[in-house]
């Protein structure tokens, strides 16, 4: 396959494009205290907890599991789902349509083993789920209630409490981690960095645990393997869908290390989220895509469905397709938001299916009873992130990735709706079946850590959102990324000199900024959730394949490698 066009452009960054002053580790002194596990999982959604599970099971006796978590257990991104989980449980439906149906989302740079494995392994997945105590929604006749969303041609999205899946999943791996004592749980721990081992790979991961006790502040957790589950980078942008916790930790922390970073420039931003107002900033109300698939519909401030005629699928065109509706309707019209109407589907109907949804708009003052519901863009999922295998593994020993912190090769340019939860379910899974025929990397001791440390000011965070959300967000030029690079280079240069919890976070948001900055710089095409309006068009014979992103002494160095070119192959 031919090299992508425009070599300039790639010798700004993989030639010599200069120190960009980000961070290469973050603690600087040694640790306070030091402790042990065989596996670390950092993350408490359902890709962690399923993760934690999964290899306790397969481990020998003795062996141990820890959990650490940035808030509580139950906190992160997955309680926030309200959609519910894809799998083709329903009757007439295969995974082969599921198959096809994520392929079309991804335009073109999904992984199609990855896919396979996704939607063959998915239904088992979630029938696992339900034995583990999840309460799906039924019908009155007692078969799993299945709905449909954005680019599923069947109904094959199974929910729960209406509009609160991932609340009631997150409950029962909550409940079944509790009855499992010989997992251990951190809460209110920051994953700093991870340790470098003898030989190569890691030797543990440093900690700053937010508490009292004997296990407080910057210690070690020495490991056999690091299995990252942290979410996503919602932060990075000013308005987002994610928790506060997605500041992008798991990747950072990853590409410090030496990791490869995939596709970062497949940012998703969820089409119809609740707009708050003008100043309005950080995690915002999902109106989730189930609505539409009830039958709830966009419309201008004139009142036209400007969505038809646009795609086949109208409403419930692939996300991307709807995002840069809405987007290109505001900038035509020159307001702040859109319309979504769903007045129709009445107060009976809202109560029962979207009971969470309903409460959340009348908090904000809006009743989707009787009024339109104010949307707009924001971000939503990371399609790319840590490059993984499909067993999990990243470019690093004893490092890997599920979730939404991993690149497992199943989104590819743009996520079908639904299938982040069943990603981290089936992928887990994978892990610790990897483990358990593979078994766990040798103990490895760490060695001297060479690089340089270093902290982003905490005062420079709203900064570097608002460069995102004006310069890579729904609508990318080559103008405004440059600027974007510019700009975060210069804040990451504002040095901190308190290591803290903030100052830790905006670190790993300006590393990943940067990082989503080069790449979707570096790519000139338009495809999926990636939109550039100097390369409106897709470019198949150029650009049918991934940017890796690297970290070598203080430098990004994104490249791009042609289809099927596995990280580190």
């Amino acid at each position: 396959m031919d090299t992508p066009p425009n070599h300039s452009l790639r010798s700004r960054f993989a030639g010599d494009p200069g120190k960009t002053g980000i961070p290469e580790r973050l603690a600087a002194g040694p640790p306070g205290w030091e402790t042990y596990a065989d596996v670390v999982v950092i993350g408490s959604g359902i890709a962690g907890l399923t993760a934690a599970l999964r290899i306790r099971e397969v481990l020998p006796a003795g062996g141990s599991v820890m959990v650490v978590t940035k808030d509580i257990l139950s906190a992160g991104s997955t309680q926030w789902a309200q959609g519910g989980i894809a799998a083709a449980l329903g009757d007439g439906d295969t995974p082969e349509q599921h198959l096809q149906d994520t392929l079309v989302a991804g335009a073109g740079v999904c992984d199609e083993e990855a896919v396979r494995v996704l939607v063959t392994e998915g239904p088992d997945a979630v029938r696992e789920l339900i034995a583990l105590g999840t309460n799906f929604d039924h019908t009155s006749g007692g078969e799993l209630s299945l709905t449909r969303e954005g680019g599923h041609l069947r109904d094959r999205i199974a929910h729960a409490g209406g509009d609160a899946t991932g609340a009631e999943i997150q409950r029962a791996l909550v409940a079944a981690i509790h009855a499992s004592p010989e997992i251990g749980v951190t809460e209110h721990a920051l994953a700093v960095d991870l340790i470098p081992g003898a030989g190569g790979g890691i030797a543990g991961v440093t900690l700053h645990v937010m508490g009292e006790g004997q296990q407080d502040g910057i210690g070690a957790v020495m490991c056999r393997a690091v299995v990252l589950a942290s979410g996503g980078l919602g932060q990075v942008f000013s308005q987002t869908t994610n928790p506060p916790v997605s500041t992008g930790d798991g990747m950072a922390l990853a590409l410090r290390a030496g990791a490869v970073l995939r596709d970062l420039e497949f940012v998703q931003f969820h089409p119809t989220v609740m707009w708050l107002g003008p100043d309005s900033r950080g995690q915002q109300p999902l109106i989730s895509e189930a609505v539409r698939g009830e039958g709830a519909f966009l419309v201008d401030w004139e009142g036209n469905r400007f969505m038809q005629g646009r795609h086949e699928l109208a409403d419930l065109a692939p996300r991307d397709v709807v995002a840069k509706a809405i987007t290109r309707r505001m900038h035509e019209e020159g307001k702040p938001h859109m319309w979504l109407d769903a007045r129709h589907l009445g107060a009976g109907f809202w109560e029962k299916r979207f009971p969470t949804i309903l409460a959340t708009c009348r908090a904000h003052g809006v009743d989707p009873v009787t009024e339109l519901i104010p949307v707009a863009p924001a971000c939503h999922y990371a399609s790319g992130g840590v490059a993984t295998d499909l067993d999990g593994q990243s470019s690093l020993p004893g490092l890997f990735a599920t979730g939404e912190v991993a690149c497992s090769g199943v989104h590819g340019a743009n996520r079908l709706a639904s299938n982040s939860l069943l990603e981290g379910l089936v992928f887990s899974r994978r892990i610790a079946e990897a483990i358990e025929r593979d078994g766990l990397p040798q103990r490895r001791s760490p060695v001297a850590d060479a690089r340089t440390a270093g902290l982003v000011s905490a005062a420079v965070m709203a900064d570097s959102q608002r460069v995102m959300t004006d310069k890579v967000g729904v609508l990318r030029t080559a103008s405004g990324m440059t600027e974007a690079v510019d700009d975060l280079a210069a804040l990451a240069n504002q040095a901190e000199d308190d290591p803290r919890t903030e100052s830790w976070a905006v670190t790993n948001l300006v590393t990943i900024s940067s990082a989503l900055g080069t790449a979707a710089l570096l790519r000139e095409e338009t495809r999926g959730s990636h939109w550039r309006e100097d390369f409106p068009e897709h470019d198949d014979e150029h650009w049918r394949g991934h940017i890796d992103t690297v970290l070598a002494d203080g430098v990004l160095h994104p490249s791009y490698h042609p289809d099927g070119v596995r990280a580190g192959a």
